[in-house]
């Protein structure tokens, strides 16, 4: 059996000290804006039927998140899930989901910096989900291998936009030159978004195989029966208990800050809750990785479930 310390989750986001303080107002600034946005037009796009499936694509992309997959030259990367989200969700509920993932992963794992926030839902949360929308929505009434050929585009291309937006706040931010961080961000990047695109494109194709209506844009949600709840909850869970497989690896962030001298400008969170994806008093362990896993994946599904019930019009009744 491989020691512990191979089978942990590495961090993911963007950490405090990266980014200068303007920056990081700026980009808190644009998330707010199209949270409020999404907010404002998830009212009007949910109805009870659909809350569900707001809870468990929540809880599965933080689970997926979890699993980094080597890439090359001791890099890993891991699934961001945006478009995944867009094409279940549509965009004001994608974006809603991926910014209930970003905040819990930063606020209760430590995953990310508190200053910074804004930037990661921006890269990856906003900035994925529309373009997932956008190129999903311009070939819903096409065959089924051209939608899965878009979706794959556009996961491999959310990525690339993620990579390039955070190497030109890095810039902005006099991190790095830009120069040297963009070409390292796009490199190491354009390979991740292949794994990203393999991902995303498997979960949509089995979705389109089994609940087809849960994808169409123009569809009334999902009517009858629970089984697909179930098959999100366990399909989740899986994910989770597979989570102390992880590539130990530094992620592409990671990777180029080590490459190009910056990483030691990170900052440590002020406080420590589940840090590291462990449990307190549990050690670094596959049961404690496994048990903050649950934890968090059953927190960032209450909160998605929650936000759209709270905001979401009530139902006519005829």
């Amino acid at each position: 059996m491989l020691p512990a310390p191979f089978l942990k989750p590495v961090a993911m986001h963007i950490p405090d000290g990266f980014l200068s303080a303007p920056i990081a107002l700026i980009f808190w600034t644009v998330s707010i804006l199209f949270i409020v946005i999404a907010v404002r037009n998830a009212r009007s796009n949910f109805n009870d039927r659909q809350i569900p499936l707001m809870g468990i694509m929540a809880a599965f992309i933080f689970a997926a998140q979890m699993i980094n997959f080597p890439v090359i030259g001791g890099t890993s990367g891991h699934m961001i899930g945006g478009v995944l989200a867009a094409v279940t969700l549509g965009p004001w509920g994608g974006i809603l989901v991926m910014t209930s993932v970003v905040s819990v992963q930063g606020l209760l794992f430590q995953d990310g910096g508190l200053l910074v926030m804004g930037a990661n839902i921006f890269n990856m949360g906003v900035l994925p989900v529309l373009i997932g929308y956008g190129f999903y929505r311009a070939v819903i009434s096409s065959s089924k291998m051209v939608r899965l050929f878009t979706i794959a585009a556009a996961a491999w291309l959310s990525v690339i936009a993620g990579a390039l937006f955070t190497g030109l706040q890095l810039w902005l931010s006099g991190t790095s030159p830009l120069q040297i961080v963009i070409p390292a961000m796009l490199g190491i990047h354009a390979l991740i978004g292949i794994g990203e695109a393999l991902i995303t494109v498997a979960a949509v194709a089995f979705i389109l195989r089994t609940r087809p209506d849960l994808i169409d844009a123009q569809a009334n949600a999902p009517r009858g029966g629970k089984s697909w709840i179930l098959a999100g909850v366990l399909t989740a869970l899986a994910v989770i208990l597979v989570s102390p497989l992880a590539s130990v690896d530094p992620d592409g962030l990671e990777s180029v800050a080590e490459q190009l001298g910056f990483n030691s400008l990170g900052m440590s969170a002020p406080y420590q809750l589940i840090s590291d994806y462990n449990i307190p008093g549990l050690g670094d362990t596959h049961l404690s990785t496994i048990l903050a896993g649950l934890v968090g994946a059953v927190i960032v599904g209450l909160i998605a479930f929650v936000i759209i019930r709270m905001i979401r019009k009530p139902e006519k009744s005829i």
